[in-house]
């Protein structure tokens, strides 16, 4: 096999997927060092300032080579650490991000090796602190390609790219057999998810798709979700089909009035105002709850929204009202693998007792007789079912309302032993491994007597 030499440093501009590899190495920085978001580093106002200058074909390149390295950090750390004598070097971030780059595209992406050693050199030369360590980065990345998927089978295990803490979580709340399902199922890139306004067998068929059991379309296609047919005219919207399944715990909210607290992004309000609701959308972020409104123009939905902290928030009462509160959001590293590095098992506690007072609020919106809906895309049981255990233990007048499986679609693996809905990672296994699998999501369905 032969590799490219570094030739001498070229603008990033004059060499084709330098920028797209730059800006993913500034973006794993970032969430490696700077406990960054992806979603704060792509979208918004904190949006990396290049992206722009990206064409569609690299953005998308830039996105998979972020989610790769993510995705398999902890197989790529021990990949490393059998080629590397001295460790990953720790004073210069850009020769670390540079490796995982390098490796990661060699052993799971569809780049000429060469090109992946490169490319990654020219990473490191272009960082003054790192420069001093192309050699190193060349010579480690070269080996890669020589021994790496061996070093790669001796691992044969999926959990060791997750934290341990959070592995351990899941081995004692799911057991061993499952952990390690879910584990598998979060380290393939996931499909799209689109929830639909109408006639989804017809949008499955011009989207490749199909029609999953819930009603969600999902597909394999890529690229920018501007281009893709129904759009621009608003005829869907992006939503995993596990965030999707709350909503649908309502019934018919056709003329009724819904909160939805904590709203942003926005996918159960469409579904809300889709549905016929009178919908309030509650959000703390005016800059979140701006995007959910740009998002209902497009979809020509309405609503009503207001920015403030849900647990100030005083209104109603409401026929329904919606929390999808705050989390950990373990039940969406699939999707979002930031989240396994950014969050740690301390940061429960402070959440929990958010949950319980917003929780607390929610009863106080509604009218007696009306139906509250608590979810939480985590996959901590003290999140979500410890949360309404404890409301049910201090609140007289609100009862749990079970939910059945010919509510799911007769998925009755979705529904746990109170009659709440637990959506697994490695839920809704398909013959196609590409078109399987859900978001960790957890639901509960109450009523105010």
């Amino acid at each position: 096999m032969s590799f490219m030499k570094p030739s001498r440093f070229v603008p990033p501009t004059e060499v084709p997927g330098l920028a797209a590899r730059r800006i993913a190495a500034d973006i794993i920085d970032g969430v490696l060092h700077k406990r960054r978001t992806l979603d704060d580093q792509l979208e918004g106002a904190a949006a990396h300032p290049a992206l722009k200058t990206l064409s569609d074909r690299d953005r998308a390149l830039m996105r998979r080579l972020v989610a790769t390295v993510l995705r398999r950090l902890g197989t790529l750390g021990h990949l490393l650490s059998r080629l590397l004598d001295r460790g990953i070097p720790t004073d210069a971030p850009r020769a670390q991000s540079a490796l995982l780059i390098g490796a990661a595209q060699i052993l799971w992406m569809d780049v000429p090796d060469h090109a992946a050693v490169d490319l990654s050199v020219r990473l490191v030369q272009a960082d003054r602190r790192a420069a001093k360590y192309a050699g190193l980065v060349n010579a480690v990345l070269r080996r890669c390609a020589r021994e790496g998927q061996p070093l790669v089978d001796e691992v044969k295990n999926d959990m060791v790219d997750l934290p341990p803490w959070l592995v351990a979580r899941w081995i004692k709340t799911y057991g061993e057999q499952t952990a390690r399902s879910m584990a598998t199922a979060i380290s393939h890139e996931p499909p799209l998810d689109l929830t639909v306004k109408s006639d989804s067998t017809n949008w499955a068929t011009r989207l490749h798709g199909e029609t999953l059991p819930t009603g969600t379309v999902r597909t394999l296609l890529q690229g920018p979700i501007t281009m893709l047919p129904g759009f621009s005219e608003g005829a869907w919207w992006v939503q995993d089909a596990a965030a999707a399944i709350p909503v649908r715990l309502f019934g018919d909210v056709s003329g009724k009035t819904v909160a939805d607290l904590c709203a942003a992004p926005g996918g159960k309000t469409a579904q809300l105002a889709q549905a016929g609701a009178t919908v309030t959308a509650v959000d703390r972020s005016a800059g979140r709850l701006a995007r959910l409104k740009d998002n209902f123009a497009r979809l020509s939905l309405d609503g009503s929204y207001v920015a403030t902290d849900a647990t100030e928030w005083d209104a109603g009462p409401f026929d329904a009202v919606l929390l999808d509160a705050p989390c950990m959001a373990t039940g969406t590293i699939r999707r979002h693998p930031d989240v396994a590095w950014l969050k740690n098992e301390a940061d429960i506690g402070a959440l929990n007792a958010l949950q319980k007072r917003l929780l607390q609020k929610a009863v106080a919106l509604l009218k007696p007789g009306g139906t509250l809906v608590y979810c939480t895309c985590s996959l901590e049981p003290e999140e979500g079912e410890n949360v309404v255990s404890a409301l049910l233990d201090s609140e007289s007048g609100i009862k749990r309302s079970p939910v059945a499986a010919d509510e799911l679609a007769g998925l009755s693996e979705l529904i746990g032993p109170q009659g709440d809905v637990r959506t697994l990672p490695c839920h809704l296994q398909h013959a196609d491994p590409r078109l399987s699998g859900l978001d960790g999501f957890y639901a509960a369905r109450l009523i105010k007597a």
